[in-house]
């Protein structure tokens, strides 16, 4: 099976594995209960041809604090238009009446999602020119995590990839822009090319639902930065040839991107992917109860440990034989 065949690993095993084997494999790698959306939905996600899926994350249950659900939905979606389509034209299709079937608070997208993910090429224009400068939708009382390519007039345009949240009730809570840019390899997204690294720390943001961080792309690789984690997915053909990360000369075809959306727990469980070809919408319920249940921190430790380590005399604390 090739790379760009490959639609995920739990449709791998799903193939490939015996059923009695798979379902001790995914109480492994998984251990979360199927949501079954209402039929409505499964007719419309059929309709419209793009996958969707539901999981369910328990926490135990408390005797003095009730459950606290929530329902989050991720949406993955790929360019519906070609690259040389002019930039006026594009706009990605999105999930959201389905998202609201299903009973979904929070919504998110993936990152830049309103464009073509262009952040590997070396071809700045046009794909800047989709920059915006808010985004806002007041339709199913849902929390709306949009992230897009953020042009900041007041600061002489400056471009940031930022993630805008919205609240159910159609204010703009805020914004939060990434903090770690990749430059591995040909693979640079630095300033030089697009966007300038995030300078509004690490926001939270207060919602009906619950609080809501965000944590974009490369960020999930520094734990400091880790809140929550999106995964893109996206099929793209550039008009001009591009080099990336993948060490292959310099092409056209983007093939398939990182992955899939998943939503991961703070007990290290996660739920599966979606698949890594084709649109989606991943619904989860949650009950945050269970991040008290399991998660501690040592923050005064933490903070301690930091402050010396940034002093230019610091010298590690490393016990040799």
């Amino acid at each position: 099976m090739s790379g760009k065949d490959f639609d995920s690993l739990e449709k791998v095993l799903e193939t490939y594995v015996p059923e009695a084997e798979l379902r001790e494999v995914r109480r492994l790698l998984f251990g979360k209960e199927k949501l079954n959306p209402p039929q409505s939905a499964i007719d419309a996600a059929v309709e419209q041809d793009f996958d969707l899926k539901g999981y369910v994350f328990e926490a135990s249950p408390e005797q003095l604090r009730p459950p606290r659900t929530v329902r989050v939905g991720l949406i993955q979606n790929k360019l519906v238009l070609p690259t040389d389509t002019p930039v006026s034209a594009q706009a990605c299709g999105e999930m959201v009446e389905v998202a609201a079937m299903c009973g979904v608070n929070i919504v998110c997208f993936q990152e830049a999602w309103t464009m073509p993910f262009a952040f590997c090429t070396r071809e700045r224009e046009p794909w800047t020119e989709f920059a915006e400068s808010g985004w806002l939708a007041k339709n199913y009382n849902m929390v709306v995590v949009s992230p897009i390519l953020e042009r900041d007039e007041i600061h002489g345009g400056t471009l940031w990839n930022t993630a805008v949240v919205v609240s159910n009730n159609g204010n703009v809570l805020g914004k939060s822009r990434k903090n770690h840019i990749p430059r591995v390899g040909d693979f640079n997204e630095g300033s030089s090319t697009y966007y300038m690294e995030g300078n509004t720390g690490h926001p939270v943001f207060q919602t009906q639902f619950g609080k809501v961080a965000v944590n974009i792309c490369y960020g999930r690789h520094n734990p400091l930065n880790w809140l929550k984690a999106e995964r893109d997915l996206s099929f793209f053909y550039f008009k001009n040839e591009f080099t990336s990360g993948d060490g292959k000369k310099a092409h056209h075809d983007f093939g398939n991107f990182y992955g899939s959306s998943y939503v991961a727990a703070p007990d290290d469980s996660r739920s599966p992917g979606l698949s890594r070809t084709r649109d989606g919408l991943l619904v989860t319920e949650i009950d945050l109860n269970l991040n008290r249940q399991v998660m501690t921190g040592r923050y005064e430790m933490y903070a301690e440990e930091l402050k010396e380590a940034i002093q230019h005399d610091f010298k590690p604390n490393i016990l040799k034989e």
